[in-house]
């Protein structure tokens, strides 16, 4: 199979192209887990799988308790329906947590001080309280727990990685914490090798063609375990060869018709591959991470390539899309930015206006 193919394939699988579902928990429940370090971004990824969805209605789907954002892997942030959260959680994070211990070690948060804030923690938020971080890293402090240093946010990391807490709705443009237990209904556990299962079948079918490496990569996991998650899943999926890789996607998947995307900096169709070469030339591979500092700029999409980037420029009631494609254009290129741009609009709900930079 061709590499440009490869990527048409995960325009589809990802929903993108199609653009069909009608809710937030619906796109995060296909896609898995979405990832959600930049938030704002992060809500755009949600409602660009929808034809309609605006970011005030993804925002309360968190409101609503229907999709989560938490560290359930990669010690990331991500967007997981609330039926997901605490398998995936239970999964996923030990990992995190196990690679992140020398460093909390580092910041004098042996057992002691965790147990602790666990229970300054639990206090401050039982009765249904959201908190932001500031409002509980005062809490600790004033119980003798020093949250500077960044000794705050490790601890909150960690706690959400246990299970004990995720975040709540915003408060202003500042998130608020929660207790994972009080916020969301009880879920079943699952075994391990159900959730592994599980795990490969939500991540080959909505992120497909993708190789075993991709879904270990994706989800941090032991080559074993990701192996094992996906013989368990292979009856729900097909294989194709591209070079000398093996790629694994769900049944009947179409190839994308031809279309143009903006899509945010941290979206999966970038996101949930090691290797992104399929929809991303390696001679540009640095200007959508500039010096390489992890940092994913928004990405233009045509037909499947990512042929720039864009930036938002907000004014007094209205906003601005500056695109930088990496080579020239042709007029019907230029042309299909519209109707992206057109989407992004309604999303925003602010007059919006582009324009494109050599």
């Amino acid at each position: 199979m061709a590499p440009e193919d490869i990527a048409r394939l995960r325009l589809s699988a990802q929903h993108i192209s199609q653009a069909d579902f009608t809710n937030a928990h619906d796109v995060v429940a296909w896609m898995g887990a979405m990832q959600a370090q930049d938030y704002g971004g992060a809500l755009w990824s949600v409602a660009l799988r929808t034809p309609t969805l605006t970011r005030s209605d993804v925002e309360k789907a968190i409101t609503n308790q229907q999709i989560v954002r938490t560290w359930p892997m990669r010690g990331t942030l991500h967007f997981v329906a609330a039926e997901d959260v605490r398998w995936m959680v239970g999964l996923l994070a030990p990992r995190s947590i196990a690679a992140s211990a020398s460093r909390m070690r580092g910041l004098g948060l042996d057992d002691a001080v965790i147990s602790k804030s666990r229970e300054i923690i639990t206090s401050a938020l039982s009765g249904g309280k959201c908190l932001t971080r500031s409002a509980l890293c005062a809490e600790l402090d004033q119980r003798g727990i020093v949250t500077t240093g960044q000794r705050g946010l490790h601890l909150l990391h960690y706690f959400a990685e246990l299970g004990l807490i995720c975040f709540g709705p915003h408060e202003g443009k500042q998130p608020t914490h929660v207790l994972l237990d009080e916020w969301l209904p009880p879920t079943p556990d699952k075994p391990r090798e159900e959730a592994l299962g599980e795990l490969a079948k939500r991540f080959f079918t909505s992120h497909g063609p993708a190789s075993l490496k991709d879904f270990a990569g994706w989800g941090s996991m032991k080559i074993s375990d990701a192996k094992l998650g996906l013989e368990l899943a292979k009856e729900n999926l097909e294989s194709v060869e591209s070079g000398d890789t093996t790629y694994w996607m769900g049944r009947d998947i179409k190839l994308a018709p031809n279309a143009t995307f903006l899509l945010p900096g941290f979206d999966e169709y970038m996101l949930g591959y090691k290797n992104r070469s399929a929809a991303l030339h390696e001679l540009h591979a640095n200007k959508i991470v500039p010096g390489n500092n992890g940092m994913f700029l928004p990405t233009l999409v045509i037909d499947g390539q990512v042929v720039g980037t864009w930036k938002r420029t907000v004014r007094t009631a209205k906003q601005q899309l500056s695109i930088q494609p990496f080579e020239s254009l042709t007029q019907k290129e230029i042309g299909s930015i519209g109707a992206a741009a057109k989407r992004y609009e309604q999303y925003c709900d602010l007059p919006t206006s582009w324009d494109t930079t050599a």
